[in-house]
């Protein structure tokens, strides 16, 4: 997977994403617009048999985007471990 930084400045991020698709983006977009501090982010599949996929965001006062955006990374991170570890739990008993 690699990333490009199209875009950057202090509230603005985007970059393309090389190997992803709607899956990934989706959940990202929907941590980000969580977030207080975003104004806005999207994410786009330019191409449908191109799965290079391009995601931005732009924040709202001091907070920049690329802190929003590792932020959210690592939130969706959490949120993996606790479901494999709910999903590890549900197994053993089946």
């Amino acid at each position: 997977m690699k990333v490009k930084a199209l875009k950057k400045t202090a509230n603005e991020l985007k970059i393309e994403v090389e190997g992803v698709g709607h899956t990934l983006c989706n959940l990202l977009q929907k941590r980000l617009l969580e977030d207080a501090h975003v104004e806005s982010a999207g994410y786009d599949v330019p191409h449908p048999l191109a799965s290079n996929a391009i995601i931005y965001v732009r924040t709202k006062g001091r907070m920049k985007a690329e802190e929003v955006l590792q932020s959210a990374v690592e939130k969706i991170r959490e949120t993996n471990k606790e479901f494999g570890k709910e999903l590890q739990k549900v197994l053993k008993k089946a």
